[in-house]
C-alpha cells in the first residue's frame, strides 16, 4: 500500500493559481500510476490528471488540458499538480491517487488506482 498525503490546497480568486502537492511513502518512480482526482459538492467523483512516474508519460481530460500540470519529483517523493487560470467551477475536493504495480486498466478509469490521500480543498471565488 502506498500512503499519500495531499497538501497546497485554499482560496483563490478566479484566474489565479496553486500548486497541489502529493507525498508518497515510496519513490515515485516505484509507482505504476499516480493521478488527481476531484469531487465537487454533489457530484461524482472525477480523474483529471494521471502520470507513469517510469515513462514520464502524462494524461489529462479535456478540463484540465492546457490549465494544469501534473509532474513528479522522485528524490522528494512527491507527485505534484501546477494549476494555473482557476475558474470558480474548479472548486471541489481535491485527492490524489496511486497505483504501485502495474496493471492494463485506462488512467481514467476509478479502478486504475488503489490508494488514496485524504484531500484537499480548493475553492476559487469569482
Amino acid at each position: 500500500q502506498v500512503h499519500l498525503v495531499e497538501c497546497g490546497g485554499g482560496s483563490v480568486q478566479s484566474g489565479g493559481s496553486l500548486r497541489l502537492s502529493c507525498a508518497a511513502s515510496e519513490y515515485t518512480t516505484s509507482i505504476y500510476r499516480m493521478g488527481w482526482f476531484r469531487q465537487a459538492p454533489g457530484k461524482g467523483r472525477e480523474v483529471f490528471a494521471a502520470i507513469y512516474p517510469g515513462t514520464g508519460r502524462t494524461y489529462y481530460s479535456d478540463s484540465a488540458k492546457g490549465r494544469f500540470t501534473i509532474s513528479h519529483d522522485n528524490a522528494k517523493r512527491t507527485m505534484f499538480l501546477q494549476m494555473n487560470d482557476l475558474k470558480p467551477e474548479d472548486t471541489a475536493m481535491y485527492y490524489c491517487a496511486a497505483k504501485r504495480d502495474s496493471d492494463y486498466r485506462i488512467w481514467s478509469s476509478d479502478s486504475a488506482y488503489n490508494d488514496w490521500g485524504q484531500g484537499t480543498q480548493v475553492t476559487v471565488s469569482s
